[in-house]
């Protein structure tokens, strides 16, 4: 080929095989997909930085001389933590070998020996590099962290979480809270929605145009429903996929603010540990100002219209689960999963013998093949549509 593809898939082609074939745990036997061995290059580690991330992680990170790595010139990379960085003998001073890791993220895989003159074993600091607090380590777990909650990166890191990954602020990202941060504009996200559009107009870069457009994204995320704004939260141990479990299951956020780590601990996928940390979190007087702002700032803190439902129970796809696959026409994959997640059902990314019915557009693939096999219901768009329209109370 005349340009670079980092990988290829091989399939059987014929359907029927591919049926006979099937699929094992969602993963069809009659694909495989095989990588190149990644590019690598030596270079320089100058030194190792620390990070503070917005749950107080350290994270370290090696500063490179730039060395060109198929194709792109890379410059730094995520260490991930001091066990590993000891376990690969990593050194400052030390020539080293990169690579992109599935051609994409930098990695450093080792050092060339012999190490740098005068070297030695890297150790993370004992206080923050921020804030200057005692760093701590819990004995269960690899990440060295910053205990204290006003540490000014995890106020900044979760200000970049909460435009980004989190809600999706169109047109907001991690330049312009970086840009709000250095100006002294925002410390909080409560903050983020007292910005006003006279003050970004101030700024350099800033016409009254650009403002009010920034401004008015920021007022519309006021409406993402609580699986995006508890995810943004920065509750440890809180991702998206529990993040969803959790507003689904509580539909408000007063509800989950008053459950009991036994209350918790019934939502799916939720242990006792996990329970345990956001039931402290919400016991946490800060925490508790900090919904409480943002409540009285108009944000949306329930799920689906929660605020009538006192839960799921009485919504008419409650107990149900359902996968999407394929293309839709009339709507998005993810307004489908919003909608029926609307109405109590849950939304898997893989077919069960618990599955409820897979709703397959045009290009199913392994999905239905598996639904095939368990015989589990199949609805194409219009048996969606029907399913929307399913009356509370409804056994259908």
């Amino acid at each position: 080929l005349d340009y670079e593809i980092d990988g290829v898939v091989l399939k059987v082609d014929a359907f029927e095989a591919q049926e006979r074939l099937g699929s094992l745990h969602g993963r069809p036997r009659w694909a495989r997909g095989y990588k190149w061995a990644p590019s690598t290059a030596i270079t320089r580690l100058k030194a190792i930085h620390i990070r503070v991330g917005r749950t107080g992680a350290l994270n370290p990170f090696a500063e490179l001389d730039p060395v060109e790595v198929g194709g792109v010139t890379v410059s730094s990379a995520t260490l991930h933590n001091e066990d590993d960085i000891n376990r690969k003998d990593l050194r400052e001073g030390d020539r080293v070998i990169v690579q992109r890791a599935g051609d994409v993220i930098p990695q450093v895989v080792g050092p060339v020996l012999p190490h740098a003159p005068g070297s030695h074993e890297f150790r993370m600091p004992t206080t923050c590099p921020l804030c200057g607090t005692d760093v701590v380590r819990l004995e269960d777990e690899v990440k060295h962290r910053c205990p204290n909650r006003v540490c000014p990166s995890r106020g900044l890191e979760t200000l970049i979480h909460w435009v980004g990954p989190a809600l999706d602020i169109d047109g907001v990202g991690e330049q312009f809270i970086r840009r709000l941060w250095d100006e002294g504009l925002v410390r909080s996200l409560p903050d983020l929605y007292r910005l006003t559009a006279e003050e970004l107009a101030e700024l350099d870069g800033y016409a009254d145009i650009s403002a009010a457009n920034a401004i008015a994204a920021i007022a519309a995320s006021r409406e993402q429903p609580m699986r995006r704004t508890l995810f943004g939260l920065n509750i440890r141990n809180v991702g998206w996929v529990v993040a969803q479990s959790l507003a689904q299951h509580f539909r408000s956020i007063e509800q989950l603010a008053r459950a009991s780590t036994e209350e918790i601990q019934e939502v799916e996928g939720i242990g006792p540990d996990r329970a345990d940390a956001i039931a402290e979190w919400f016991a946490d007087e800060d925490n508790r100002v900090l919904i409480t702002e943002l409540l009285e700032l108009g944000l949306n803190f329930e799920e689906s219209g929660a605020a009538a439902q006192a839960g799921s129970d009485g919504l008419a796809l409650a107990g149900n689960t359902y996968v999407l696959s394929g293309s839709l026409e009339s709507r998005t994959r993810d307004e489908a999963r919003e909608e029926l997640e609307a109405l109590g059902a849950k939304v898997t990314n893989s077919v069960s013998r618990k599955t409820t019915a897979l709703i397959a557009g045009p290009g199913a693939g392994s999905k239905l093949a598996r639904a095939e096999e368990l015989g589990v219901q199949v609805l194409d768009e219009d048996g969606l549509g029907r399913l929307l329209a399913t009356p509370p109370g409804d056994p259908a």
